[in-house]
This record gives C-alpha cells, sequence and structure tokens, in this order.
C-alpha cells in the first residue's frame, strides 16, 4: 500500500484523543514513545508489542515503510499530541504506546571480542543513557549494562535521544554491578574504568581482544568499588583548558577508539 492510500485507508478512523496531560506517562506496563526515528524503530521492532499510535496526517507519511492495515491509529493535531508527552517534547507528529522491551541477560550478549560491551555506573541522566545508546549502536557495541536501581526508566524522553537506538541496542539492567563484572572478566573481558585521574591514556589501556567500558555519573565518577572491579584505569587526552568532558561524549569518543583499535593506520 503506498503512503497516499494507507493516508486515505485510515482517514475515517479518527477518534477523541484520549488520556494523557502533558506528562508523557502510558498505561500501566506500557511506554510512551515519541518522534519520528524513536516511533519508527519500535514500529520496526518485532520484540515491540504495540497498543496505539497517535499521529498527525504528516507524522503517518513521514513513517518508512507501512502499518498493518489493521494498527490502531487515532489521529489528532499536534496540540493534542502535546498533551500525551512530556512538556515541550518535539513528538514531531508521533506517539506511540507499546509494551517496555523485555529484560535481557548478561550471557545474553557476551561472546563476540569485536564487540565492546559498555558498563554505566549510577547515570541516571535519560538524555545521558539515550545518547549513549545511539553511540553504541553508531559503533556496532554489544550491549550497554547498567545497574537497576540508578538508571534511568525505559522512557520516551530517553528513546527520543537514543533516536532508534533503543531498539537496536540490548540493554542489561543488574542487581549488581560488581558482580556482573566479575562475570565479564571471567568470560575474557579487560575491563577498562575511565578516570579523569589516571596516568594511561585509553589508547594505552586499550587490549586486542574483549573489552568492557565503564564510565561513571558526571561529578561524581565510578564508585571506589566499580573502579576497583576494573582492570586498568585510563583517561581521555582532552586539552587541559577543559576539566572533562560530558558523560555521553566520553562514551563516544571510547567507543570509537575500540571500534578503530585494530584499524591499520589507527591510533589506538
Amino acid at each position: 500500500m503506498a503512503k497516499g492510500d494507507r493516508k486515505r485507508a485510515m482517514r475515517g478512523r479518527a477518534g477523541r484523543m484520549q488520556g494523557g496531560r502533558g506528562s508523557g506517562r502510558a498505561s500501566a506496563g506500557q511506554v510512551r514513545l515519541w518522534g519520528r526515528h524513536a516511533v519508527e524503530a519500535a514500529l520496526k521492532n518485532p520484540e515491540r508489542q504495540h497498543r496505539k499510535l497517535w499521529a498527525t496526517r504528516e507524522g503517518i507519511e513521514s513513517l518508512d515503510g507501512e502499518l498493518p492495515p489493521d494498527f490502531p491509529v487515532e489521529y489528532a493535531d499536534g496540540h493534542d499530541l502535546a498533551r500525551l508527552v512530556a512538556r515541550d517534547a518535539p513528538h514531531q507528529g508521533l506517539v506511540l504506546e507499546c509494551a517496555a522491551l523485555e529484560d535481557v541477560f548478561l550471557a545474553d550478549v557476551i561472546g563476540d571480542p569485536e564487540r565492546p560491551i559498555l558498563v554505566l555506573d549510577q547515570v541516571t541522566d535519560p538524555h545521558n543513557v539515550g545518547a549513549i545508546l545511539r553511540s553504541a549502536a553508531a559503533f556496532d557495541a554489544a550491549a550497554i549494562v547498567t545497574q537497576d536501581r540508578h538508571a534511568p526508566p525505559e522512557s520516551g524522553t530517553l528513546a527520543k535521544s537514543a533516536s532508534g537506538a533503543l531498539e537496536i541496542v540490548p540493554w542489561v539492567r543488574v542487581v549488581n554491578l560488581a558482580r556482573a563484572l566479575e562475570e565479564l572478566a571471567e568470560a575474557g573481558y579487560w575491563r577498562i574504568g575511565l578516570a579523569g585521574e589516571a596516568e594511561a591514556t585509553l589508547a594505552e589501556a586499550m587490549p586486542a581482544g574483549p573489552v568492557v567500558l565503564v564510565l561513571g555519573a558526571e561529578g561524581e565518577g565510578m564508585r571506589h568499588n566499580i573502579a576497583a572491579h576494573c582492570d586498568a584505569l585510563a583517561k581521555l587526552p582532552i586539552s587541559d583548558a577543559m576539566e572533562s568532558l560530558n558523560v555521553s561524549n566520553a562514551a563516544a569518543i571510547a567507543l570509537y577508539a575500540a571500534a578503530t583499535r585494530s584499524a591499520p593506520g589507527a591510533d589506538c
């Protein structure tokens, strides 16, 4: 079905907008996503169970691919959609309510020596975690790992920042981050913690084999116990004019270093 045909077929199915008061909160057990990249990626993800799509007609036309003919769509204007999402969130004419992703376990992501695993210690800002997911997808990381109690929940804000990567990169939530690092070491991974006070640079500490990159929250950095579970600490060689980088920027640079370490002529 062409986009124009799809638009005409769904034209008569608009109804009154229901739910939402600018909080972005979904029904119990559901997640509400917004923005073209986040919604489109979720619609294409066979692991997602979708409940309903609210959309402007322009939003529907912007999607890449076809919706099933019986997919529940409710048309609305942009002002109505704004009531369904977080305040001032750029919904781009698309709001999707769907089930949260199924749990992923550490054993599921261990095994590919070429793909790094990213461990985040108490990185709680959903914008940062979303941006890190986007970089993880760009540089083909195997997964991100967080402690369940000290990480943001799956949400529309996070998914919008991830720009579709939430559907691509496995996200492992664990009870005990130190124990997860022990399991990764037992599986043959070399664990590098990024720390500004380290003597070695990341390039100097980077191994040829499987690697885990560990990043702490901005300001506090890694907790002492997490740093103690790293095989090495390393820093990014940034200018003295800047004290530190945003954690999502640091993650992107570290993932690039891991991705290029075996490339001919690479510094890493």
